[in-house]
């Protein structure tokens, strides 16, 4: 989604080659080009099939960054409650206050073996990969000469309904994720949870079809991949629940 806001900022669009130069074409966007074209060769040059391959396979790759992420995410909602504790201990408009509660919060997450900072490096780490990849769909010339189902990739999709599913694919993919949040968090989520499907849908409509073909393939991986977590969560909590004894 931010590469379509750069996109439409005005972001270099001009095809990527091996001859395209600096740091960001050269090392990042050409190479991720170049693999959804031999991808496509595999696919009996079938770029369509190509994307979405490439969408899984990259996803795959980060999956260890995000459960990283995601299990730095639960650590620290397990420690909301402590947290808000040490809130109402201090008074927060006094600075001398402020500090010593800086410092309760700091040696709560050494006592619990957390670093709050850790939680956003693998954000930060996926997102340049992410972006990359968005532009190498949006700058490989033989993309926009395919077609792929019903659609032209290098145009709108004429029937909207790729861009459409985009958006569903996101909404429950951001419904899904707000489960098991503590309930302000996930009301504070709750804008989000319609405005970034509709961001999705409008922008599908003026971009080309292979970008929503992208953003609904990884929806659809980012669901399963949840699902499966949220799985596994429920079934180590059940585990860890003392057994009843029956008489």
């Amino acid at each position: 989604m931010i590469g379509a806001l750069l996109a439409g900022c005005g972001m270099d669009r001009a095809p990527i080659t091996s001859e395209s130069e600096g740091i960001w074409d050269h090392f990042f966007v050409f190479p991720l080009s170049w693999l959804i074209i031999q991808t496509a060769e595999m696919f009996q040059g079938s770029y369509g099939l190509a994307i979405m391959a490439m969408t899984v396979a990259i996803r795959l790759l980060l999956l260890p960054l995000f459960l990283k992420q995601h299990k730095s995410s639960r650590a620290m909602q397990k420690l909301r409650p402590e947290i808000e504790q040490l809130r109402t201990q201090y008074d927060m408009k006094n600075p001398d206050e402020q500090k010593k509660m800086q410092q309760e919060m700091i040696s709560l997450y050494q006592r619990s073996g957390i670093n709050p900072v850790a939680g956003c490096l693998p954000m930060f780490i996926q997102m340049p990969i992410l972006m990359a990849f968005y532009f190498a769909i949006v700058r490989t010339e033989e993309i926009a000469t395919h077609s792929f189902l019903w659609m032209d990739l290098g145009n709108p999709d004429p029937y909207m309904i790729m861009p459409l599913l985009a958006g569903f694919g996101m909404f429950l993919q951001m419904q899904l994720s707000t489960r098991g949040m503590p309930s302000e968090v996930a009301g504070q989520m709750k804008m989000m949870l319609y405005i970034m499907p509709v961001m999705i849908v409008g922008a599908g409509f003026a971009l080309p079809s292979a970008l929503s073909l992208y953003w609904f393939t990884g929806s659809i991986f980012m669901i399963v991949q949840t699902w499966m977590i949220n799985r596994n969560e429920r079934k180590a909590e059940r585990a860890e629940q003392p057994v009843s004894e029956v008489d």
